[in-house]
C-alpha cells in the first residue's frame, strides 16, 4: 500500500511513519499487518515541494491527513482548511480513489468548554470539506475527533498539558496547574496509530454521524496526572515499580514520562551497603512481587549464613564462580542435622537456585582473584521492622 502522510514530522505523523516503516522493513512481523505489504511511506511536511506533493497524490492508495496548525502566532487557523484543500484538489486532479483519514479534534464539537473555539471552528470546517469531497467522488472518508493526545515525541509547552508536565517534572522545571480538578479525555499515541492501521486494513466503518472513534481512552484530572508523574520521578529514590498492568493508563503514562528525560538525565545512582566483604544494592521494589538486588562478594568471601521463616529468594550468579549451600534448619527424627544441599555455579551457567523458607543458606566466592556478582530476587521488599532474617551457619 502506498500511504501519504501529511504532517509527517509532527507528533502523530512521526509516530505513525515509524510504525509503517517497521512493517515495511520486516521489523514488525505481526501477522495482522502483513496485508498492508508492500508499503511505501510518502512523507509530506512543510519542506515538501508542490511537485512532490502532486506526485504523492497521484500515487497514493491511502491518505492520512495530519497537517494543520494548533497555535498560530497570528491567530489564523486557516491552515487547517487550506492544507486539506490543497491535498483534496490534487487528489481530485489525479482522479484518485484513495480513502482519506482526517485528524480532527474534539474541539470541533464547539460544545462545553470548546464553545467559541477558533481552532474548533477551523476543524469543523475541514470536516465539512472532506464530507463534501467524499460525497462528490465516492471515496471513503474517515473523520476522527481526537481528544487530548499523549505519548513520546509530543511537544511540551505547546498544545499538550501531559507533554508539558512530563517535561517539567522529569527535568526539574517549574510548571503551573491552572485547575487540578479539570478532567481530560486522553488517547495514547500507540492506540491512535493502531486505529489508523485498522482503517488502512479496511476494518473501520464510520458511525451514523460519519465519525470514527479511536479507543481506548481514559479520563483523568490534571491533579491525578501530575500526582502520577511525580510518583514516577520519585521511583529513582524509592525504587518502587509503578502499576504496569497491560493497557493501564499508568503504564502508558510512564512510557510517555520516561521519553522526556533530557540527555544526561537518564542515569541515576543507587545506594549500596558496602563493607569488607563486598556490597549489597537494592535495584527494584515492587508492591506485590518483592525486590531485586545485586550482591557483590570479594574473592573467598562467604555471605548469607541465615534463614527466613516465610520469605524466599532466587539466586542467579551472573559473574564469577560460587558455591551455594542450603540446609533445612533444625534436626530430623534421628536427632541429626539435616544434610547440606550444595550447588557449584558459574556466571555463564545462567542457573537459578531457590532459597526456600526454613532453610539456612550461604553463597561463597570460590575465586581467588575475581569478584562474584549475584542477582537476588526476594518475594517481598525488605522491612527493617520485620526483617524475617535469622543468623545460622549452614
Amino acid at each position: 500500500m502506498r500511504v501519504l502522510v501529511t504532517g509527517s514530522k509532527g507528533f502523530v505523523g512521526s509516530n505513525l511513519c515509524e510504525v509503517l516503516k517497521n512493517i515495511r522493513d520486516g521489523k514488525d512481523r505481526r501477522e495482522r499487518y502483513q496485508p498492508l505489504l508492500p508499503i511505501e511511506v510518502m512523507e509530506c511536511d512543510c519542506d515538501t515541494t508542490a511537485g512532490e506533493l502532486a506526485s504523492y497524490c497521484e500515487r497514493a492508495e491511502f491518505v492520512v491527513h495530519l497537517a494543520g496548525v494548533n497555535r498560530p502566532k497570528d491567530g489564523d487557523f486557516s491552515g487547517n482548511t487550506g492544507s486539506l484543500e490543497d491535498v483534496l484538489s490534487r487528489l481530485e486532479w489525479a482522479k484518485s480513489e484513495a480513502p482519506v483519514l482526517l485528524a480532527s479534534s474534539a474541539q470541533a464539537s464547539l460544545a462545553g468548554r470548546y464553545v467559541g473555539s477558533a481552532y474548533g471552528k477551523s476543524k469543523l470546517e475541514a470536516e465539512g470539506m472532506l464530507r463534501s469531497y467524499s460525497e462528490a467522488h465516492g471515496i471513503e472518508a474517515y473523520i476522527y475527533r481526537f481528544p487530548n493526545l499523549y505519548g513520546k515525541w509530543c511537544r511540551p509547552n505547546y498544545n499538550s498539558a501531559v507533554a508539558t508536565f512530563c517535561d517539567a517534572i522529569a527535568n526539574g522545571r517549574e510548571f503551573y496547574v491552572d485547575d487540578s480538578g479539570t478532567e481530560l479525555e486522553l488517547l495514547y499515541i500507540d492506540d491512535l496509530v493502531s486505529c489508523v492501521l485498522e482503517c488502512m486494513l479496511g476494518n473501520v466503518k464510520p458511525d451514523a454521524d460519519g465519525f470514527c472513534h479511536a479507543t481506548p481512552t481514559d479520563r483523568k484530572t490534571l491533579g491525578e496526572i501530575v500526582s502520577l508523574l511525580k510518583s514516577f520521578r520519585d521511583t529513582r529514590e524509592t525504587l518502587d515499580v509503578s502499576d504496569f498492568t497491560p493497557g493501564s493508563f499508568s503504564k502508558k503514562l510512564f512510557s510517555t514520562f520516561l521519553s522526556y528525560y533530557e540527555p544526561g538525565r537518564l542515569a541515576y545512582d543507587l545506594r549500596s551497603n558496602t563493607d569488607a566483604r563486598g556490597s549489597f544494592t537494592e535495584f527494584l521494589h515492587t508492591p506485590e512481587r518483592g525486590q531485586i538486588s545485586i550482591n557483590v562478594s570479594k574473592p573467598g568471601i562467604t555471605k548469607g549464613e541465615h534463614w527466613h521463616m516465610s520469605k524466599w529468594e532466587k539466586f542467579l550468579v551472573v559473574s564469577g564462580h560460587a558455591l551455594v549451600r542450603i540446609r533445612r534448619v533444625g534436626k530430623g527424627f534421628d536427632g541429626k542435622p539435616y544434610p547440606v544441599d550444595e550447588y557449584e555455579v558459574f556466571g555463564d551457567d545462567m542457573r537459578v537456585i531457590e532459597m526456600p523458607p526454613g532453610t539456612a543458606h550461604s553463597i561463597k566466592n570460590l575465586s581467588r582473584t575475581d569478584k562474584l556478582v549475584t542477582v537476588i530476587w526476594c518475594n517481598e521488599v525488605f522491612n527493617p521492622n520485620a526483617p524475617d532474617t535469622y543468623r545460622e551457619e549452614v
